[in-house]
């Protein structure tokens, strides 16, 4: 028997759609960051849509084309903030603010530190109980670049360790691996 009222239960589905939204949205930056192909595949539906900056077409091709354009790449980290979930049953449309970190190189070649800014502008879909990404546009509100400080990660990060790496070799996958968290 069900004690609590319609409205209770109507609010508490609400606040469980938004929490998984997020997780995807979180799931997407880990991805991206740790370029973990399966983690940025779960983000999305297989029929999304993606407009990313420069590429535009399929989320399944933005992300063949980003695991391509950011292995040769340095650092990533992303970050967000101001998530703004509005829910329309099995829809939903969410803004999310991001601010990312890159390494990158300019024409010349030399390694540049490029700092962006801007939004996830999400369409997200229900389906089967589980909420991903049907379409995204990255709307770009701010962009800095900087030459990137002399020296190897050992040298800037001195005893700082570990840093931060790429899936498999980041510790959040060691973290994962250990019981009871392994399958």
């Amino acid at each position: 028997m069900n004690t609590l009222p319609e409205d209770a239960l109507r609010q508490l589905q609400s606040l469980l759609d938004r929490e998984a939204i997020r997780e995807c949205l979180y799931r997407y930056c880990r991805g991206i960051d740790r370029l973990d192909e399966a983690a940025l595949r779960s983000a999305y539906w297989p029929d999304a849509t993606d407009r990313h900056g420069p590429y535009q077409g399929t989320a399944s091709g933005f992300i063949d084309w980003a695991l391509d354009k950011l292995k040769g790449s340095g650092r990533l980290v992303h970050t967000l903030g101001n998530i703004l979930i509005e829910l329309r049953g099995d829809v939903a449309a969410v803004e999310s603010y991001f601010q990312a970190l890159q390494g990158d190189v300019d024409a010349q070649g030399r390694p540049l530190e490029t700092f962006l800014a801007g939004r996830y502008i999400d369409r997200f879909e229900r389906r089967n109980g589980e909420w991903r990404v049907a379409q995204r546009t990255v709307t770009y509100d701010w962009i800095r670049q900087l030459p990137l400080p002399a020296g190897s990660d050992a040298e800037r990060f001195g005893v700082r360790q570990p840093t931060g790496g790429r899936m498999p070799a980041d510790p959040i996958y060691d973290l994962l691996a250990q019981k009871p968290f392994r399958a």
